[in-house]
């Protein structure tokens, strides 16, 4: 009885000594949306505190540029493709005025629930707390977050966007509003802080606040809006630029006061947990991650009838839906006490795979290579020190998409970047060290180069299984 008394405490005192994990994932916030990141429009100040309490990546780069198979890669550390997750669920299907070239692709709608999520193994291995918050997008009723590893689901389910809207009363089967007018995203974060309120000291917890933010319909937060419009009357002339690409527009301004209050909604989120683990006495013992799935939406097709983005991604190109830089590199900002030094930034590229192993690495559990096998641990970045490993990074995104994306994949390796544009058969290859608006197509400049990086991404496809487009069949004429 005592053996069984002293391992008991002893493995209440391990589990008490790893640290609570708070991860911000933010719906459509693009790269540039922070004013720590060169907004000069939109106000951040405390997550631009974070930026100077911890550590800024400047090349963190999602899974997918759209929301489902970035929020599975995390969740994972696997390859969207790997996972059978391509797409936004559940998709869209080209039209016929669209006159696609290839078939739609049918991947899966949901997550699989034999995958073993980050949730699920900082349960069975940390004896962690794990609780859901927001949005979550990967499948229906029967595969939720409490479903996935997860202790507790507020507000998340199949939906992409929040049902009902961003007001109570609004309609979400998994958070009841409490009152007329209720700021989602309000009542979201008083459940964050009731977690951290709660929260045992004898056990660590995983906060995963998953924000439907900013992400559309746009309704500004009315705490703000009018100072966004007062700011916009004042700063900007004329009307929004615009900017043409491969048959497409993007908004070439931040200037769209309604979006600008709900980046701000998000702000006074981020503040108000962070003040709640200071009052909390937790600061010390809380790794802070701050992500975003995708880049911001700033482009759609150029019909002459749809309106552009709400926001610019500038100076990136594009946008959500894109494999240009602008639809996947995104803010990234983490703070591990003892360990991130404050204010510094990382340049090293990332990817949202490398979540996993390095949130577990750092609560002191093994590493697990056959669940995490896409990502790897960012630990050594951490500490200031170059990561073990040289890897290259791969993109497959084998849809159409509203934004004016068709199918096509993308590979960065070291600073050369290539994307592949199936519908045309085209091929782009930027050197990201010098052109990171990706604006200066060296594909004929380096032929060879480019080959190369083409067969490099066509063997990464084969060797994980990716679904590849394939043409439909011509009419007969």
């Amino acid at each position: 009885m005592f053996a069984l008394a002293f391992w008991a405490s002893a493995v209440t005192s391990q589990a008490a000594s790893r640290p609570n994990i708070v991860f911000f994932l933010v719906d459509d916030l693009g790269w540039s949306d922070l004013a720590c990141y060169g907004s000069k429009f939109h106000a951040t100040p405390h997550i631009d505190r974070l930026a100077k309490n911890g550590l800024r990546f400047t090349q963190g780069y999602a899974a997918c540029s759209v929301c489902s198979p970035t929020r599975a890669s995390i969740l994972t550390g696997r390859y969207p493709a790997r996972l059978g997750i391509t797409d936004f669920i559940p998709g869209m299907r080209a039209t016929s005025a669209m006159k696609p070239r290839f078939k739609h692709i049918e991947d899966r709608d949901n997550l699989d629930l034999r995958e073993v999520t980050l949730a699920e193994y900082l349960k069975s291995e940390g004896n962690y707390q794990t609780h859901f918050l927001g949005k979550w997008h990967l499948g229906k009723e029967g595969h939720w977050p409490t479903d996935q590893g997860f202790d507790e689901n507020i507000g998340g389910n199949e939906k992409g966007s929040p049902p009902g809207g961003y007001y109570g009363p609004w309609n979400n089967p998994t958070l009841k509003a409490k009152n007329q007018g209720e700021y989602l995203t309000t009542r979201l974060t008083d459940e964050a802080i009731r977690i951290i309120s709660d929260s045992k000291s004898s056990q660590p917890f995983l906060l995963y606040f998953s924000y439907y933010n900013v992400h559309t319909p746009i309704q500004a937060d009315i705490r703000s809006i009018e100072k966004f419009r007062s700011i916009a009357a004042t700063q900007f002339t004329g009307p929004t630029p615009l900017i043409k690409h491969r048959g497409s527009l993007s908004r070439g301004r931040q200037d769209n006061p309604e979006f600008a209050s709900m980046v701000s909604a998000v702000d006074t989120s981020v503040g108000r947990v962070i003040d709640a683990l200071e009052q909390s006495g937790m600061t010390e013992e809380t790794i802070i991650i701050f992500f975003s799935d995708n880049g911001g939406l700033c482009t759609r097709p150029d019909s002459g009838k749809s309106k552009v983005g709400p926001t610019s991604n500038l100076p990136l190109r594009s946008g959500k839906g894109w494999l240009y830089e602008g639809g996947i590199r995104e803010p990234l900002i983490i703070r591990v006490p003892g360990m991130t030094n404050p204010g510094t930034q990382c340049d090293t590229p990332v990817i949202s795979m490398d979540f996993f192993p390095t949130i577990i690495e750092l609560a002191g559990l093994p590493l697990a290579p056959k669940l995490h096998v896409d990502g790897i641990s960012l630990v050594p970045l951490l500490k200031g020190e170059p990561l073990h490993q040289a890897r290259s990074l791969y993109w497959h995104y084998p849809h159409y998409h509203g934004s004016g994306w068709r199918p096509g994949a993308a590979i960065r390796e070291n600073d050369w970047k290539l994307i592949e544009f199936y519908e045309s058969d085209e091929t782009e290859l930027y050197d990201l060290s010098n052109d990171s608006a990706e604006r200066n197509d060296l594909s004929t400049q380096f032929p060879d180069e480019t080959i190369r990086l083409k067969a490099k991404l066509s063997e990464w496809q084969s060797s994980i299984g990716a679904a590849m487009p394939e043409e439909r069949p011509k009419p007969d004429i």
